[in-house]
């Protein structure tokens, strides 16, 4: 009995179709640069990412505030005072964003996690989490916070997820945009 049952799981291996005629599965971790290891900064051609992933966990943690209210408006959602959504904005971008790292998709570094999956998902990837990645993306989030202030972000908040990410990563000189300037002056 035994025999023939062993028998029968080598066979598996060679049946077609059976997991015994299909290619190895394999993936390596992405090569970092200096910079993306060793700088406070997020990179540039990495910006992009970062600010879709802030404008998801601003949005995800302003959403999850007004549904735990009582009081409605029209949508459906509650109304933050603006002391609770100040509140908010500086919780999500406390968080510890361990959920974020840096894998290659088609031989392109990009950042990866919660908000940021768009397109088709590789078979297998690695990706390489942990620091600096959450250090510069709570540092990309207060930095959205002091450019564009709460008050307006709550209002595009309010308007969809997608006026968000356009407010923070859209217009000319936006993370996103194709204008957006690469480099970075140190004070």
């Amino acid at each position: 009995m035994r025999l023939l049952l062993l028998l029968l799981l080598l066979g598996a291996w060679t049946i077609p179709g059976g997991r015994g005629d299909r290619a190895p599965l394999t993936a390596t971790a992405p090569e970092l640069d200096d910079e993306e290891k060793f700088s406070a900064h997020m990179p540039a051609h990495l910006r992009c990412d970062a600010c879709r992933a802030v404008a998801y966990q601003m949005w995800q943690h302003l959403t999850k505030a007004e549904t735990k209210l009582h009081t409605l408006d029209s949508g459906g959602r509650g109304k933050l005072s603006e002391s609770v959504y100040t509140d908010v904005l500086d919780q999500s971008c406390s968080q510890t964003w361990q959920g974020y790292g840096v894998g290659e998709v088609d031989q392109v570094k990009r950042l990866m996690g919660p908000g940021l999956n768009k397109g088709p998902e590789p078979s297998i990837s690695v990706i390489i989490m942990g620091a600096p990645w959450p250090t510069r993306l709570s540092k990309t989030c207060f930095h959205y916070l002091g450019e564009f202030g709460e008050d307006q972000i709550y209002e595009s908040h309010q308007q969809g997820q997608g006026a968000l990410e356009a407010l923070l990563c859209g217009g000319p000189r936006g993370a996103c945009s194709e204008e957006a300037p690469v480099t970075r002056a140190e004070l």
